[in-house]
């Protein structure tokens, strides 16, 4: 087995789990490619008792076969990760090191056991589709792809902007608001859950436009096929206004015309046959649990 670590920060509390994963990887004698960044944070600090490759980025997938992505942090060190993996169809091993966790689902405290079910093939893989922004104006490189959700949003103090919102070229609503959130079901339990959107089931084959505060008050999330295109113009006081992939941001006019689309590919999480997602929303929303006299 050949295994990717990859993680984009390193934290002092976390060095006693990230020895544990090191020295499991070790014991059960898997190949392991670190993040080059990230490995030169570790050195001196965790011990290596079997010699580590370096990962580089995406141009590696063409010369070396990875049977998964481990990451280390949390659901933002997933939406980074993919940004290497894109097409490649290597799984993440999300080792939850944050906070929330609805991606990065293994607990830092079942490290040895979950490495242990990996390597005797008690998983099963899940598909999560992504969206894909086309624009006449250069965004985002070549990696114009979001796992989570697109975001349209005012920058700074500025007033509220107009998005004129069409889908499939047909006219559908001009939202006054800070912004619009397009996410995909893997991303409704992020930014679109705190502006008041639905939870959609991974798998469900649905966009959700959530605005972001509105002013009119009558404007509620949609919920739709990702078999739709979702196209925008922009206008405002600004004369910039922001644009999302993800965690990724860049600057765009009213000049830019921006679509959004379901992706050509989909993005492969690994999942442990003693995790659903039922039992994630459960413990991470806290649903089920009477707290009141806690």
């Amino acid at each position: 087995m050949q295994v990717i670590v990859f993680s984009k920060q390193l934290k002092e509390k976390d060095l006693p789990s990230i020895q544990e994963l090191f020295d499991v990887l070790a014991e059960f004698q898997i190949n392991t490619y670190v993040y080059g960044p990230y490995l030169q944070t570790l050195k001196g600090k965790v011990k290596f008792t079997r010699d580590v490759g370096v990962f580089e980025g995406y141009i590696d997938f063409s010369v070396k076969r990875f049977d998964c992505c481990i990451t280390l942090g949390g659901d933002g060190t997933i939406l980074e990760a993919i940004t290497y993996i894109r097409d490649s169809q290597t799984p993440i091993f999300g080792i939850n090191l944050g906070r929330l966790g609805f991606l990065a689902t293994i607990e830092k405290k079942h490290i040895r056991e979950s490495i242990t079910m990996l390597t005797r093939g008690m998983y099963s893989i899940e598909e999560r589709r992504s969206l894909y922004l086309e624009s006449n104006l250069p965004l985002f490189g070549d990696i114009p792809v979001a796992l989570n959700d697109f975001t349209i949003l005012k920058r700074d103090t500025s007033s509220m902007i107009t998005i004129h919102t069409f889908i499939n070229g047909a006219y559908l609503n001009s939202y006054w608001a800070d912004g619009i959130i397009v996410a995909t079901p893997t991303g409704s339990t992020g930014y679109s859950l705190s502006c008041g959107g639905p939870i959609i089931f991974p798998g469900s084959g649905n966009f959700i436009i959530t605005p972001v505060a509105p002013h009119n008050l009558n404007v509620r999330p949609i919920v739709m096929s990702d078999d739709a295109v979702i196209s925008f113009e922009i206008e405002g006081r600004a004369e910039n206004f922001l644009c999302t992939l993800d965690s990724r941001f860049e600057p765009i006019t009213a000049a830019h015309q921006l679509a959004v689309r379901k992706n050509d590919f989909t993005f492969k999480l690994v999942k442990l046959q003693n995790v659903s997602f039922l039992d994630t929303l459960r413990g991470k929303l806290n649903w089920g649990q009477d707290t009141r006299n806690d």
